[in-house]
């Protein structure tokens, strides 16, 4: 395992529990701001919007744009 590889593999939990604090973070607000909506709908539109991002992320590595962050 190299230098990153090891790096991230320590941060993982702390990204993963990141990544779900932005996800309920965000579930919350729509629960305010649409108390009757359907909670199980929004959190399938949330995880759309957040795979979006990823992907979004994904394609900039492929074209190179992280390759001298």
């Amino acid at each position: 395992m190299d230098a990153v590889q090891k790096d991230l593999e320590n941060r993982k939990e702390e990204i993963q529990k990141a990544m779900l604090m932005m996800f309920k973070a965000n579930m919350t607000i729509t629960d305010w701001d649409v108390p009757e909506g359907d909670d199980r709908e929004a959190a399938k539109i949330l995880l759309s919007i957040m795979q979006d991002s990823l992907d979004t992320i994904k394609a900039d590595i492929e074209a190179g744009k992280y390759d001298f962050y």
